[in-house]
């Protein structure tokens, strides 16, 4: 049967009839709503060995040890550790020549009575794949975006009807399992924005890719990388911290790229409501930014850029947002400090060119009142014209139409802030050219990138260098 026909119900009666799958359910704060899927559609005795439900935070730090936070990473770990430790003690000699066995475990929290809440959860499933095998984990973070609470415990309960079942039946296909999580489960009702694995089913996983596969399938419009390039829960970094990001194609990252954040960086560091406050820089790329010509994302070109940028300590940023305002929406879903927009001259045209705001219902007007409605501000890099051999700056570019106006408004209150670096710009060029360049065998290249990029460029023939090296060897 196709996947796409197969409904929540029909997945779990699978399972239950399935005489290999036995184990444990154990989910906490969001309701039994997982294993009751298991016990609704019958055959339950053949795969659900125990079904357990910790809410008192006494009983569950008795049971899995204390942590800091209940809805976690590190509490589903422990979770998936206990439960699962204890099925192999008490059923490996009765059954376990014939039993995958399997653990399922969320920690969430779902809408309350008194007031709203952040809702979100961590699910994973630890699971053989054989019978006295090894065992392999998926876990992954989702977001709730319906605000209702029996709205959000019908969700929990199918995406976790969908983790199970691709866990066991797609395996060997992560893009049709990563598809199918939202199987049944109609758009805007949640967002998953992050996958992790483990076990020697997913040895040859680049969980980069992995998690890049959750923005292509739309199940997340962003996902965040730390400069060791681990992917991590978005809102574990963002919380209540002043933001620094600069959009780019980083294709690759250059000496421009990074001398804009250090500039925008002292300019940031002077605001005096985010003395106090912890601070994070981050370098974005759209997706938009990712395609190639023939419109689909080039995954190795994909993995060279975040690689460039980990290896200058960057946090690297990868969403599905055209403009600013969209990007600066998202943000202030976890932070109500300062966010901070580094761009140079080309990029603020674009933002103030009507003809990018026809989608809009409200056109310009209203995209500027997106962006703006928060405490939002543009770092603004200047950049060098070769038509007039002068530099462009905030403050002397022309803006023309009633929108110079607005844009007047915005310098004069300090949403625009321009950058003045000692050693201004003294040439344009852009990221294309320096990739042309590479291809090409220019050195220029070299004087272009930072030098630890020059030395994984060349190191790993990223960006055409290698057929650069096997075009010179057939001369």
């Amino acid at each position: 049967m196709d996947k796409s026909t197969l409904t929540t119900h029909q997945k779990a009666l699978q399972i239950n009839l399935d005489s290999q799958r036995y184990g444990t359910f154990a989910e906490i704060g969001g309701g039994q709503e997982v294993v009751r899927w298991f016990f609704k559609v019958g055959g339950a005795a053949g795969t659900v060995a125990k079904s357990i439900s910790a809410y008192d935070m006494t009983v569950s730090d008795a049971i899995y040890g204390p942590t800091e936070r209940y809805v976690c990473q590190e509490r589903l770990s422990r979770m998936l550790d206990h439960e699962y430790d204890l099925l192999i003690d008490r059923l490996e000699v009765k059954r376990g020549k014939s039993t995958q066995f399997f653990v399922f475990a969320d920690t969430v929290t779902i809408q309350g009575y008194q007031q709203r809440m952040d809702c979100h959860g961590w699910m994973g499933i630890r699971f053989q794949d054989d019978p006295m095998g090894k065992w392999n984990d998926v876990i992954i973070h989702v977001r709730f975006l319906e605000q209702e609470r029996l709205q959000q415990q019908e969700t929990l309960g199918i995406l976790g009807v969908n983790l199970i079942y691709g866990a066991f039946y797609y395996n060997q296909d992560l893009v049709l399992f990563i598809e199918s999580l939202m199987d049944n489960i109609a758009p805007g009702k949640i967002e998953v924005d992050l996958i992790d694995t483990s076990g020697h089913l997913f040895e040859k996983i680049d969980l980069r890719l992995l998690n890049l596969q959750l923005l292509i399938s739309g199940l997340t419009p962003v996902i965040l990388f730390t400069p060791n390039g681990k992917a991590v829960q978005p809102s574990d970094l963002l919380y209540k911290k002043a933001i620094l990001i600069e959009r780019g194609r980083f294709e690759p990252v250059t000496n421009l790229n990074m001398e804009m954040m250090e500039v925008a960086r002292a300019k940031f560091l002077q605001e005096p409501e985010i003395s106090n406050v912890p601070k994070l820089e981050i370098m974005e790329i759209t997706t938009r930014n990712l395609l190639t010509e023939m419109g689909t994302i080039d995954k190795d070109n994909f993995i060279q850029r975040i690689e460039l940028l980990c290896a200058l300590k960057q946090h690297v940023l990868i969403s599905n947002y055209a403009e600013f305002y969209e990007i600066s929406t998202y943000l202030n879903r976890f932070t109500k400090n300062l966010i901070g927009l580094v761009l140079g001259i080309p990029l603020l045209q674009e933002l103030f060119n009507e003809k990018y705001y026809s989608y809009v219902e409200g056109g310009i007007l209203e995209a500027m009142g997106r962006l703006f409605k928060k405490k939002i501000k543009l770092y603004v890099y200047p950049t060098f014209d070769p038509q007039t051999s002068k530099l462009i700056t905030a403050e002397n570019l022309e803006i023309k139409g009633s929108i110079k106006h607005i844009y007047n408004y915005l310098l004069e209150s300090s949403h625009l802030v321009p950058l003045h670096p000692i050693n201004p710009p003294l040439k344009s060029f852009s990221p294309k050219e320096v990739t042309e360049y590479i291809k090409s065998g220019d050195p220029r290249w070299k004087e272009l990138v930072p030098i630890r990029a020059v030395e994984i460029i060349r190191e790993k023939k990223y960006f055409g260098y290698k057929e650069l090296e096997a075009a010179s060897s057939n001369h």
